[in-house]
């Protein structure tokens, strides 16, 4: 591996990407763009972002393999849940394997998500990375 085969999509923050992959797999984080905003639309913010990460790269949610939540308070857990539920849609086959911490987040950010997801190959490379 050479850090050519690495994709790095650059992100806001200085020593950070949001994005990374490398060959099959993609790897993004979000937190919310608008902080004031309360858990459910700071949850959507964060889904969203994740799904444009990841179709920038290749990928789409239904690619996710696995996902951790960090979440600021505990107590927002089942906002947070119902909205996940509704946007990781009611197919079990699309369902990631999912982690949720309770953890200090910096200033008024509610909800933070880093996921893992298998990037879409075409026909073409499909073959020759099967070769």
């Amino acid at each position: 591996m050479t850090a050519s085969e690495i994709t790095r999509v650059r992100g806001a923050y200085q020593g950070r990407n949001r994005s990374s992959a490398y060959r099959d797999l993609v790897w993004t984080v979000a937190t919310a763009t608008d902080t004031s905003q309360n858990i459910a639309d700071q949850t959507r913010q964060v889904l969203e972002i994740i799904e444009g990460n990841l179709k920038e790269l290749g990928s789409d949610k239904q690619s996710i393999v696995s996902a951790q939540v960090y979440i600021a308070r505990m107590a927002d857990k089942p906002v947070m849940d119902e909205i996940w539920c509704d946007w990781i849609g009611a197919n079990p086959q699309n369902w990631p394997q999912r982690a949720c911490l309770g953890v200090a987040l910096e200033g008024s950010v509610l909800i933070e998500i880093t996921v893992t997801a298998v990037r879409k190959q075409s026909g073409s490379s499909a073959s020759a990375a099967a070769h």
